[in-house]
């Protein structure tokens, strides 16, 4: 029963992770306003929220933000839980041409743009918004921009791509164990590997084509990125095709031992080093000079739940690579 424990483990981290992932709320955010254009007068402003719990009991604060000068409501409705209505005596001249909404410790950069740029009026003649309303009380994923509750699949697509690499990794080990001991037995774990780990670079892909869909409104876009995984797949496809093609089990074993070698060095070229090249436009975090993941979005909330995921993926991917080696040296034995 103790050599089990690691698989009890998997079990156990990935239906915390999933669990937490599919079913814990998103924090409250400012969605949108309307009209997006404000100038001097008097105006009428719908703001629409996401999961922010509004009541006309408690009727949060709000304020417009321009630069330095900040320009409060002259009366604030609350219309249902997640919009407001605010009316607004908008000063002649405000200082830059975007204006910012803060409501109730929620802020929505750029919500207005702004005409009729000026001097601005007297400073500071607006109380700060309060901190964040009851609806962020608990554990909730942060509500980003964009994202929103496609979020949720920072916590399946990306260690679905962890796994794929550890066991690439584990197959490249192998290869080269190979080559330093001729056993054809390291060179069958290393094809084991790549054939799970190709399992895992489908289930990337099509995890990243949802995700994809949700948030930049095209299945596949000309992303270096997406396209280096989908070389990747190509690159290891071949690997199973130079297998297929010679009938020698040394030869083959030792040409697929050097393919699979220069086949992890592309991976990490593709996924790793192309896309992190600030000349390269790519619209994944943490490429093309964009902030990544760690940086920008991956708070403390989400790593609860993102490192237990990726850990219970690795695992479930080595769980199934040591059931298809059990399968594998049955099937050799039966061929016998």
């Amino acid at each position: 029963m103790r050599h089990w424990w690691w698989k009890f483990l998997a079990i156990a981290l990935l239906t915390v992770a999933s669990v937490a992932a599919l079913l814990a709320p998103l924090g409250p955010a400012l969605v949108h306003v309307s009209p997006s254009r404000i100038g001097p007068g008097d105006a009428t402003i719908t703001v629409t929220g996401y999961n922010t719990g509004w009541t006309a009991a408690e009727v949060p604060a709000a304020r417009l933000a321009n630069g330095e000068q900040f320009v409060c409501p002259q009366s604030v409705e609350v219309i249902d839980a997640t919009h407001l209505r605010l009316k607004v005596a908008v000063p002649g001249g405000l200082r830059s041409m975007m204006t910012d909404l803060h409501v109730e410790g929620l802020a929505y950069p750029s919500a207005f743009h702004t005409t009729g740029i000026g001097d601005g009026a007297k400073e500071g003649t607006c109380e700060p918004a309060g901190p964040a309303n009851s609806a962020s009380a608990g554990f909730a994923f942060p509500n980003r921009s964009i994202l929103y509750e496609s979020i949720r699949n920072l916590h399946f697509h990306v260690p679905m791509w962890f796994t794929m690499i550890a066991l690439m990794g584990l197959s490249v080990w192998k290869s080269i164990r190979h080559l330093g001991s001729g056993s054809l037995d390291r060179d069958r774990e290393a094809a084991t590997a790549v054939h799970v780990g190709l399992l895992f670079c489908a289930l990337g892909l099509l995890t990243g084509m949802v995700w994809a869909r949700a948030t930049w409104t095209a299945f596949w876009t000309n992303d270096v990125k997406l396209n280096g995984a989908a070389v990747t797949a190509l690159i290891y496809l071949a690997y199973l095709v130079l297998r297929g093609s010679v009938a020698d089990g040394h030869k083959r074993a030792r040409l697929a031992a050097i393919y699979n070698i220069f086949a992890f060095m592309l991976l990490v070229l593709f996924l790793f080093v192309v896309p992190r090249l600030n000349q390269v436009d790519s619209l994944h975090p943490g490429s093309g000079g964009n902030s990544p993941f760690s940086d920008l979005d991956l708070d403390d909330r989400l790593r609860m739940v993102f490192y237990p995921a990726v850990a219970g993926w690795i695992l479930l991917g080595l769980w199934i690579y040591d059931l298809r080696q059990r399968a594998t040296r049955v099937q050799e034995k039966l061929d016998a």
